[in-house]
């Protein structure tokens, strides 16, 4: 039983007129009624009564219709189904981003601007570490992520940079240096610094510790911390002194002051990424397309 039989069937169903049928499907009426001659001998049943001005429907042709009326619309939904994922319009994306970057205002905005052009898409949002971003992108378990990697760590990934972040300087608000509208980083020798874990994130911490050095002094680590935002809260507690990205300012933890280094002070930089292996799906296209007109 052919999808086309089924229609021819529903229009003369609808207009129980053989010749109307045929003008509305745009074909000629002999062909039609060929047509359904084969439906109805590979059904066994006659669906139609001929009458001399037009046709009705038999007991079997009113228990066809309603089913064929929905086997046909199952039929354009699927098509039409199928259509909308290869435009990337549904479907399912996973999409990875490091602590940090869920602050920068770039980021959320991208993903809200995403929902708002594909509605439909089911987007699986996840927070994890740099490295772990790196290894979801590898298997497959991610398809996009915002991360901040280190040189020779996007082999196999296609690449778009963010704006660079300048790095600010997080002190426990009653720190001896605290008010001040800038610092120089020298300011910093001695105290204790929560760092980043390099395991998690490699060019974040080697950006502190670059800059560190290159202002003169090698920053004393005093405790590490998991996630960015631990970081905030361990400067709060007065454990030590941190330096990260601007939008980390946007969380305003009570016990911590945000400083402007001085000068031309160090970045930190984001990327989104994918991989670049094989065709690129078509959510994962759509979705770049967005950071395309950032």
């Amino acid at each position: 039983m052919e999808l086309r039989h089924l229609r021819y069937a529903l229009a003369i169903a609808e207009h129980l007129h053989f010749t109307r049928a045929a003008k509305a499907l745009g074909i000629g009426q002999p062909p039609l009624s060929q047509q359904i001659k084969i439906l109805e001998e590979e059904l066994g049943v006659r669906l139609f009564h001929r009458l001399t001005r037009g046709v009705e429907l038999t007991e079997a042709g009113k228990a066809f219709m309603p089913l064929a009326q929905t086997s046909v619309q199952a039929a354009e939904q699927a098509a039409a189904a199928a259509q909308r994922a290869a435009r990337g319009e549904i479907g399912g994306l996973s999409v990875g981003f490091t602590s940090s970057a869920s602050f920068n205002p770039i980021v959320p905005g991208m993903i809200g601007r995403v929902r708002e052009a594909f509605p439909s898409l089911e987007m699986s949002l996840v927070e994890q570490t740099t490295a772990a971003l790196l290894a979801g992108l590898a298997n497959g378990t991610l398809d996009i992520a915002f991360l901040r990697p280190a040189l020779g760590e996007t082999d196999g990934l296609a690449t778009r940079r963010l704006p660079d972040e300048d790095l600010w300087i997080a002190l426990p608000a009653r720190h001896r240096l605290a008010g001040r509208a800038a610092l120089d980083l020298l300011d910093l020798a001695g105290e204790p610094f929560i760092l980043y874990p390099r395991s998690n994130g490699r060019l974040l911490y080697d950006t502190i510790i670059a800059a560190c050095r290159n202002a003169g002094f090698s920053p004393r680590i005093a405790q590490e911390a998991p996630q960015m935002a631990s970081t905030v809260n361990l400067v709060a507690a007065g454990v030590g002194v941190a330096l990260v990205p601007e939008s980390m300012c946007r969380l305003h933890a009570q016990g911590v002051e945000y400083v402007r280094i001085a000068g031309d002070g160090p970045k930190a930089q984001l990327v989104v990424a994918h991989r670049r292996d094989g065709p690129m799906p078509p959510a994962v296209r759509n979705f770049m397309s967005v950071v395309a007109h950032l």
